[in-house]
């Protein structure tokens, strides 16, 4: 049976103004099992018109306390839905069900903690300089703001910014990606259940260039929050920047995994593993550059072998399954394409290196598990983003010259470290120019801790409680307590 997702507008699941669709497939089976609104200018029109009368209106109305509690009780359904929407995600991004599974159950956190800022927001007011003067300051949600979602994490990447900017007042329009549009539709069920108003949040489906561009350009559109690379993150900055509107980007990474020879090993090489290969590589904080100090480089490299082929490959769906398909076929390519640069490059294949098509496997989106070492940090498969299962081994010798390698690339996403000192812990978190430092661990997120990236990984933060100022604007009140006839012609 083929499903068919229609755009959420207005409260209603529509179709596309020219009735179009397009196929989405299950990237494990690569057979098609959904159809997809083709969204367009117009059907954007019609999206950002509802997001902004509900501003204006019911939901502009709605004092900060009740639109809290509307998100608790959206926290409350997801809960009840976590299991169903984490199987639809894994149909639809092929990725791991313990994984979205794990992610689906948790993203109601997002919205109880956001729920509960609602009502807290405070002005300030200021012991000013002039005489006979009142000055306070308030906050105020920036109106319809368009969330842009990516593929590898649909619904979780949604409440990055859904739930601080509902928190904040404001409508939404999100388009999400057209590889992975189910699960954000079916998530607007919830939302009409929980009973926001109508037009308080709103998707369009369909591709970037029709929906996503038209989106950034909407003169009624007042902020802008996307997830994905850092290319495309620079063109919508630079189409956001001609509006002169703000802009929230959580883009590409490739993070330093810094392994040093007094780190608990064994802990280090799970750590390892978990960085590169949990999620199929698809992660902007994967920890792609694992650097290793020379003193147990082959040790460690024989330990992480030894691991590494005994994950299991296959069905994303079942729980015992450790590496799942490709998302998509275009990221599937560039994986393949990278895999034969580094090989170009002279770097030494020790593990994996091609297309999967062993036990397990179904379609034709299966990268085995790679490990390159004899890795200098200026090749391409140092430098750039794979975003699949494709792991650099890098040797250093001292601290300094981790620092060094760490920093020597343009993204600044997220590092690790491993090392039972302490103070090499502290030095290392605060020389390493990355938004997320793990210590001892690797992939933790909360909803109460920022997260945001240095560099060419993007600009703001999501998470934590300043996450929603980002999605607020500062206002300055003046009240004149005495009236007075003052030279008009002179600032007061």
């Amino acid at each position: 049976m083929v499903n068919r997702y229609d755009h959420f507008i207005d409260g209603t699941f529509m179709p596309s103004e020219s009735g179009a669709y397009f196929d989405t497939e299950n990237p494990y089976t690569g057979e098609v099992w959904a159809q997809v609104a083709r969204g367009d200018a117009a059907d954007v029109d019609k999206a950002v018109a509802s997001a902004k009368a509900a501003f204006e209106g019911e939901w502009g109305a709605m004092g900060a306390s009740a639109r809290g509690k509307l998100m608790v009780k959206l926290a409350d359904i997801i809960d009840r839905e976590a299991e169903m929407l984490g199987r639809l995600e894994v149909q639809d991004n092929g990725k791991l069900l313990a994984e979205m599974g794990s992610q689906t159950r948790y993203i109601g956190e997002w919205y109880r903690y956001f729920g509960g800022l609602a009502d807290k927001i405070e002005g300030t007011v200021i012991p000013t300089d002039k005489a006979n003067m009142f000055n306070f300051t308030r906050y105020e949600p920036y109106g319809v703001v368009g969330l842009i979602t990516p593929w590898n994490s649909p619904l979780l990447l949604v409440a990055y910014k859904l739930a601080p900017a509902l928190a904040a007042g404001n409508t939404a329009v999100i388009k999400p990606s057209e590889f992975t549009s189910a699960s954000t539709v079916e998530f607007m069920k919830l939302i009409a259940e929980a009973g926001f108003p109508a037009g308080t949040v709103n998707v369009v489906t369909g591709y970037g260039a029709e929906v996503g561009s038209p989106l950034i350009d909407h003169p009624d559109v007042a902020k802008i929050a996307f997830t994905g690379s850092d290319m495309t993150g620079q063109k919508i900055y630079e189409q956001a920047a001609k509006k002169l509107i703000p802009v929230t980007l959580e883009l590409g990474g490739k993070s330093p995994n810094v392994v040093f020879d007094d780190a608990d090993l064994d802990a280090a090489v799970m750590g390892a593993i978990s960085g590169i290969f949990a999620a199929t590589g698809q992660t902007c904080i994967a920890g792609s550059r694992l650097l290793v100090q020379r003193s147990i480089h082959d040790e460690f490299v024989a330990r992480l072998i030894e691991v590494a082929k005994t994950a299991k490959i296959g069905d994303p769906m079942s729980l015992d399954t450790h590496v799942g398909p490709v998302t998509t076929p275009p990221q599937f390519q560039k994986v393949m394409d990278y895999l034969a640069i580094a090989k170009a490059e002279g770097a030494n294949c020790v593990l994996g290196g091609d297309a999967y098509t062993g036990p397990g496997a179904k379609g034709s989106q299966f990268v085995e598990p790679t490990i390159f070492t004899g890795v200098s940090n200026d090749m391409r498969i140092a430098q750039e983003e794979v975003f699949g299962p494709v792991l650099s081994v890098i040797p250093f010798d001292d601290e300094a010259e981790a620092v060094a390698i760490g920093n020597d690339i343009n993204f600044g996403l997220a590092a690790g470290v491993w090392t039972s000192d302490m103070g090499r812990a502290l030095r290392m978190s605060e020389k390493l120019r990355a938004g997320t430092v793990w210590v001892n661990t690797y992939r933790v997120v909360s909803y109460m801790t920022p997260f945001g990236g240095y560099k060419r990984s993007g600009l703001g933060r999501e998470n934590g409680q300043q996450a929603i100022m980002a999605y607020l604007q500062q206002k300055a009140v003046w009240i004149a307590t005495e009236t007075s006839a003052a030279n008009p012609f002179i600032m007061k």
